[in-house]
């Protein structure tokens, strides 16, 4: 599957204004062939914004997936965004949130950060309890995930026993962590036995630094696309051959012994 990764902090703040560079990039990735377009983390709004986040925060069938439904539809292609959720009426809680759309306009699945990382994120969010969330795409067992949540081994391991093949990870990865895209994703790829698309955001916004190098790791280790430091959109695709040939190859899974894993959930 052509996966398309739009490394771009958009413009933070302006819902509206990150809704026309989101339609701008599905134009360019459809016309590259691309079935998937994957955002970074809290893309629709912007990540260090403060309070602006319950502000602009909205269900997840709100008016913003109604637009990104309209533009997944028009473009002919799937898309993953990042955006803060708001659930239960206008006083509910607020999730850092990932919600997946059909290349006609269908709304797939919506995964809630469970992993919060650091002062900011635990002010403004309220983490989420399910760490598995999938949906079935063109063939793939396309899994959910955020950020900080790629970096504990239990959660991909819970995605790939669960059979996920393209686990998507919308990104706000700051400097000085960039070895987390650069050497911890491959990893978790390899070691679980599935395709990783990690999506970041870059420059400076508010305290932070992002780094960028969004990359799509393959079941084998390799990246087989690798952003810059910059605005970027890059292209590599999860095959599903490579995939079922690297799981025969590679005994990981197979070899598992959970009877000796207790004392890790204790």
């Amino acid at each position: 599957m052509r996966t398309a990764l739009l490394q771009s902090s958009g413009h933070p703040g302006s819902t509206a204004a990150n809704l026309k560079v989101l339609d701008a990039a599905a134009g360019r990735a459809a016309a590259a062939g691309a079935e998937i377009l994957v955002t970074s983390e809290m893309f629709l709004t912007g990540y260090a914004i403060g309070d602006d986040v319950a502000r602009l925060a909205e269900p997840a069938d709100g008016d913003a997936a109604d637009a990104i439904a309209e533009i997944a539809h028009r473009h002919g292609l799937a898309v993953a965004y990042g955006y803060p959720e708001r659930a239960g009426g206008p006083d509910g809680p607020v999730f850092n949130s990932v919600q997946l759309i059909s290349a006609d306009g269908t709304r797939l699945a919506n995964y809630r950060k469970t992993h919060l990382f650091g002062c900011f994120e635990r002010e403004q969010f309220t983490p989420g309890e399910q760490p598995v969330v999938q949906a079935e795409l063109n063939g793939l067992r396309v899994g959910l995930m955020i950020c900080y949540d790629v970096e504990f081994p239990e959660n991909v391991r819970a995605h790939a026993l669960a059979g996920t093949d393209l686990l998507l990870v919308p990104t706000a990865q700051m400097h000085p962590f960039q070895f987390v895209a650069e050497s911890v994703v491959p990893v978790r790829a390899f070691e679980n036995q599935m395709y990783v698309a990690y999506v970041n955001r870059v420059g400076a916004e508010g305290e932070f630094e992002f780094v960028g190098l969004s990359t799509l790791a393959g079941p084998d280790g390799v990246a087989r696309a690798r952003a810059g430091r910059g605005e970027e959109l890059v292209f590599a695709d999860a095959d599903p051959d490579l995939l079922a040939a690297s799981r025969a190859a590679n005994p990981y899974l197979s070899d598992r012994r959970p009877a000796l894993y207790g004392p890790l959930t204790s």
